[in-house]
């Protein structure tokens, strides 16, 4: 029919529009967020792009739910706002039968937000959070960098090299600063360089350096000078602790418990949600030529931060085991689907969501 292709087309046009633009904001929060993580030496620089790409993979899936659901009101408010929707329903096109074109649309995207959802969001976790451990368990001269004050997370030192060569085997003007027992522990060396023993231990090797001991209040700092001195290298012990965000979604299911059936709660509702939305957003859509043009678009992201919270809060309760696994998985869905049909309801009666009646009555009383 011919407003079936109408309306699939220009649903095309706008969520290609609203989804770049959700992409932009996207990339640019996430920009922010992860250069400076690789500011504070919380990852390599060089992962920076590869962080932002996993992180974009990892909520693709509300990205397009959230495309799903204001490209259907944009669209049928503007049919709303420019008669085009009165002339279909004048011309024996019930609001019903927009859920056929509308789905048919909706599909691929269901389809996308349930496969990002299943497999992109776990991957791109589980990748992340590889990249991020594989940066802090490298050893403490891989963590230096020249002109910054760096702190080992394997030991209780901080570290200032001025000038390194690229190959890090050879440093100048080193500051290393360290408290064992209460007592500060300071050694200041011109130029060193890295040993590797026949065990594999790795050393900083100083020259012509000072070191500084004492307790900080006390007047019994010791002076030492030095022609040699070696600071060894320590490196963070390996941590293979995978969590339930980086679990592949049948893995959910080998060792069952409140967490992992909570995540698979969280991955379940998004697509549910954006079927929710999808249907939601025809009576939603309802445009008064009097009232603002905007309200619709504060409508949907009310709606959509609600919905997206509760579903967050299901997560939390199944969780702490306050809520069963069966009533999270669906009841909250069940609860806006009924919702959407009351909604339909009123719509299909011509009755507004909010009666002209109750209005005169507040404002009388």
């Amino acid at each position: 029919m011919i407003f079936e292709r109408s309306l699939q087309r220009e649903l095309a046009y706008t969520a290609g529009a609203v989804f770049m633009v959700l992409l932009t904001i996207f990339l640019t929060t996430l920009m922010i967020r992860i250069v400076g993580f690789a500011a504070s030496g919380e990852v390599d620089p060089k992962d920076v792009v590869v962080l932002i790409g996993l992180q974009i993979i990892g909520y693709l899936a509300v990205m397009l739910v959230v495309t799903l659901f204001v490209s259907i009101l944009f669209v049928l408010t503007r049919w709303y706002r420019d008669s085009e929707m009165v002339v279909w329903l004048a011309s024996g096109v019930s609001l019903v039968r927009f859920i056929k074109p509308i789905a048919t649309f909706s599909a691929p995207i269901i389809l996308l937000v349930a496969f990002f959802a299943y497999v992109g969001w776990p991957w791109s976790n589980a990748q992340s959070k590889l990249i991020r451990e594989r940066f802090q368990q490298r050893d403490e001269v891989s963590l230096l960098a020249a002109g910054q004050f760096r702190e080992s997370p394997a030991s209780h030192r901080v570290f200032f090299i001025e000038k390194m060569t690229p190959d890090q085997s050879r440093v100048e003007n080193v500051f290393v600063t360290s408290t064992e027992n209460g007592k500060v522990n300071v050694v200041v060396s011109n130029r060193g360089h890295t040993e590797t023993m026949k065990n594999g231990d790795r050393f900083v090797v100083l020259d012509n350096g000072r070191r500084y001991d004492g307790e900080p209040g006390k007047p019994d700092f010791r002076i030492m000078e030095f022609e040699r001195y070696g600071v060894k290298i320590t490196s963070t012990p390996v941590v293979n602790q995978q969590t339930t965000r980086g679990m592949s979604t049948p893995a959910l299911f080998r060792h069952p418990n409140p967490d992992k059936l909570a995540e698979f709660a969280w991955r379940t509702g998004l697509p549910l949600m954006a079927i929710n939305l999808m249907l939601l957003g025809i009576p939603l859509a309802y445009q008064n030529p009097r009232r603002g043009r905007t309200i619709n678009l504060v409508m949907a992201v009310l709606i959509f931060f609600t919905y997206s919270n509760l579903l967050n809060i299901v997560q939390s309760y199944i969780e702490q085991g306050k809520l069963s696994f069966a009533v999270g998985l669906v009841g909250l869905h069940i609860v806006i689907a009924a919702l959407v049909v009351f909604l339909f309801w009123l719509r299909v009666r011509n009755r507004p969501l909010i009666s002209r009646a109750m209005f005169t009555r507040s404002q009388g009383a």
